[in-house]
């Protein structure tokens, strides 16, 4: 009774931070990256470790940097996606805009449905939610539950505020046969960690042994649906454009584990251009192939 009270309260509490106009938002966050870098050091072991295990090649200065230019970004990143809870339409559509949305019409005229893969690059959350607003066809947002109930349906709740349907990963199954005869556009993130009974496949990421979900590649088989990357950029604090990569148009031609090595790789590539927006905070390489004999 006691945690549930506790949680309204954080939401009550970040729902009046995002009535709060963007240029604030962004002072709080110069001073929350004090906080969290200088001051607590939030996971900089993490931090310093995954990058130095992802670029072995780059100078201990160019990692630094990286890290630094991370923390800046992620302070940015909270507020955003606070503001997420309250933010106009008319906003989002100024600040995460696609440069190529025809692309959709192009495969839903074809009468090929689209499954995109994404990462937890720049800012995801208010990618998704934008999404939305991309089509009237079926929107599915695949998403891994929060642990708190609470902010599990808060941020549901937010995702779907223009349209997109939010499905848990272990739901995914289920509802992509229940549509499969519809045209549907679905979005997984594809750099989450399995857990230890999930893993089956391991591919190189970032320099390392990675164990990644083979979901993507099933799926597209499965409803040969189109697989592209949804890519975000960052044009400057506040403002993104995304992008739908086409990567594989005929998923029942591939051999192999072919559509989850193109979404990985391009993933690593656009990591390797600007790494300070990627997760780095996350504790992404748990497992070794030598832990589970693969």
């Amino acid at each position: 009774m006691l945690r549930k009270a506790a949680s309204c309260a954080g939401i009550f509490f970040l729902y009046l931070i995002s009535l709060l106009p963007f240029w604030l938002l962004y002072g709080i966050a110069d001073v929350l990256y004090l906080i969290l870098y200088r001051l607590v050091g939030y996971r900089v072991k993490v931090v310093r470790q995954n990058l130095q295990n992802a670029f072995p090649n780059r100078s201990e200065a160019e990692r630094l940097k990286i890290e630094k230019q991370y923390y800046h970004y992620l302070a940015d990143l909270m507020v955003e996606t606070i503001k997420m809870i309250t933010v106009s339409e008319a906003q989002l559509r100024k600040r995460m805009k696609p440069t190529n949305p025809e692309m959709v019409e192009h495969y839903f005229s074809k009468g090929r449905s689209i499954i995109a893969a994404a990462g937890h690059y720049c800012n995801w959350e208010m990618a998704a939610l934008a999404f939305g607003m991309l089509t009237d066809e079926k929107r599915v947002i695949v998403y891994k539950p929060l642990k708190n109930q609470q902010f599990d349906n808060l941020f549901n709740k937010v995702r779907a505020r223009f349209g997109a349907i939010l499905v848990s990963m272990k739901q995914t199954l289920r509802t992509m046969i229940s549509i499969k005869n519809e045209l549907s556009f679905s979005v997984l993130v594809s750099d989450q960690t399995p857990n230890m009974h999930e893993i089956n496949y391991f591919t190189t990421f970032l320099n390392q042994p990675t164990a990644v979900f083979l979901g993507i590649e099933k799926l597209a088989k499965m409803i040969d649906a189109v697989v592209l990357f949804y890519r975000i950029d960052r044009v400057k604090r506040g403002y993104y454009t995304y992008t739908l990569v086409p990567l594989i148009e005929e998923p029942k031609k591939t051999e192999g584990h072919e559509i989850t090595e193109a979404h990985v790789q391009y993933l690593d590539k656009l990591i390797q251009e600007k790494p300070q927006y990627w997760l780095w905070s996350h504790r992404r390489w748990k497992y070794r192939p030598e832990d589970l004999n693969l």
